[in-house]
């Protein structure tokens, strides 16, 4: 065994009889979670040798659409900010924020 140091987060989904996920629940010990259950889930990879990304979109059926609205407009302004942090492109990230204030005015959720 490596002296390195590891961390691991694990997904676990309860499917229905026709696949659809009824629950997930995800644990990152490192972090403090053990099976918090969570409405939904978004994953992107990069695989370096295709250069492309690779996804996992996954929620609830009971996952209410005015929730997961808020759930997309929160990922992407996140998306924004690690974007900005990741290439110190400033210009590119305020553009990226000026489309999220833009999305959450066209779903009204901005109060």
């Amino acid at each position: 065994m490596s002296d390195k140091n590891t961390s691991e987060i694990k997904f676990l989904i309860e499917l229905d009889d026709n696949r659809v996920p009824e629950k997930l629940m995800w644990s990152a010990k490192d972090g403090g979670v053990e099976a918090q259950e969570a409405k939904a889930i978004m994953l992107s990879i990069w695989d370096s040798k295709a250069k492309e990304s690779m996804r996992i979109d996954l929620w609830t059926k009971d996952m209410p659409v005015d929730e997961m609205k808020i759930f997309f407009h929160q990922t992407l302004v996140a998306m924004s900010e690690t974007f900005k942090r990741a290439t110190d492109d400033e210009k590119m990230a305020d553009t990226m924020k000026d489309f999220c204030d833009y999305f959450a005015e066209k779903l009204e959720l901005t109060k």
